[in-house]
């Protein structure tokens, strides 16, 4: 099992843009001289908690200040976008990244991006149109016919070549034939999920929901390899969680519920998910009421939060309970106090995987 991180990133009405976002870069330099494998970013226009807009620009700025790690588009949602432009902004952070980068794509989950945009996500339509749209970019990278692009939700086209003078499309990824493609799912049996195991790419469970939920995303992902005559491969599936760790439970328990974990779910997560009546993806148990949905809830049912010894055991719970997976993803937060956050990453990276060697996908 390999280690990384997922990041929307989460900071409070009020915060200052400017200041967050070098706080959260300096977490990618952190993380990197951890030794952590990844990192994904998210994108969202309309919600203040979670104010990158355009991951790829803050990629772009993490690449200049880190060696190793991995970054990610967590994701690119396709709704939000002309197929066009993010085929070149895509292309050319690739080559930035020379190799750094997977391309995380997706349809989109939050309504005031779909109202920015002007989809009705009861329709259904943003899926198949991020599919269209995923479809017709890697086509273009690989063989851009000049032409006109006309669908329901766009409408470009790409000229004739003039190659005496260099007037061509001409940006293509750095990665043959482009980056690793990963999707993100959340909802039992997730149909992005079928995709990725239809096509082969990359799939990452999200940090809400219980194992119970967890164990539906693989089957959705070998439902789709199935479909496609493929194989699944769970050294490929990513599971973000909650993960924070202290000298003793008693302490991390304390810790994440009266700190930055337990503010984030209690003023935004939960009352997000109320919001979107979509309390039932932190539930494991369907008799649970979404009163009952609480911090203290989820610190028992869905976070990994305790000693390195006790993080250690449920992570392996986590493992067996899934069937196995490839790569943890420690979730991104606004950490205050700074030092335990980093203190905890350190625990995670230093003392409990290499407890957790054998666990094999």
């Amino acid at each position: 099992m390999e280690l990384g991180y997922f990041t929307m990133p989460l900071h409070p009405p009020g915060s200052d843009p400017a200041e967050t976002m070098e706080s959260d870069l300096h977490q990618m330099e952190c993380l990197d001289q951890l030794g952590y494998k990844e990192a994904w970013i998210g994108e969202h226009f309309t919600t203040v908690w979670e104010n990158i807009p355009a991951p790829d620009q803050f990629i772009a700025a993490a690449l200049s200040r880190t060696e190793n790690i991995i970054f990610g588009t967590g994701v690119t949602c396709m709704p939000n976008h002309d197929p066009f432009m993010i085929a070149h902004r895509i292309a050319q952070l690739d080559n930035l990244a020379k190799g750094r980068f997977h391309w995380g794509v997706g349809s989109g989950g939050f309504p005031g991006d779909f109202e920015v945009f002007g989809f009705d996500a009861s329709t259904g339509f943003h899926r198949g149109m991020a599919r269209d749209a995923i479809d017709l970019i890697l086509n273009m990278w690989a063989n851009p016919e000049p032409g006109q692009y006309k669908h329901e939700a766009w409408d470009f086209a790409i000229p004739q070549p003039v190659p005496e003078i260099g007037l061509e499309f001409h940006m293509k990824p750095y990665q043959k034939p482009h980056p690793p493609i990963g999707v993100a799912g959340v909802s039992p049996n997730s149909d992005t999920l079928v995709m990725a195991g239809e096509k082969g790419w990359l799939p990452l469970s999200i940090n809400l929901v219980p194992s119970e939920i967890l164990s539906s995303h693989w089957d959705a992902v070998e439902k789709g390899a199935k479909l496609a005559g493929k194989k699944a491969n769970r050294s490929r599936w990513r599971i973000a969680k909650e993960i924070y760790i202290a000298d003793t439970t008693k302490q991390a328990r304390e810790e994440v519920l009266n700190g930055t974990i337990g503010r984030d779910f209690e003023e935004y997560f939960i009352p997000l998910m109320a919001y979107m009546d979509s309390l039932s993806l932190f539930k494991g148990n369907s008799n649970i009421s979404d009163a009952e949905v609480t911090p203290e809830y989820l610190l028992d049912n869905v976070w990994i939060v305790g000693s390195v010894d006790d993080v250690t055991e449920q992570l392996r719970q986590l493992y067996v309970d899934t069937g196995g997976f490839g790569v943890l993803l420690a979730m991104g937060h606004e950490w205050d106090p700074y030092d335990n956050w980093l203190k905890s990453m350190r625990y995670l990276s230093d003392r409990v995987m290499p407890n957790l060697v054998d666990l094999k996908s």
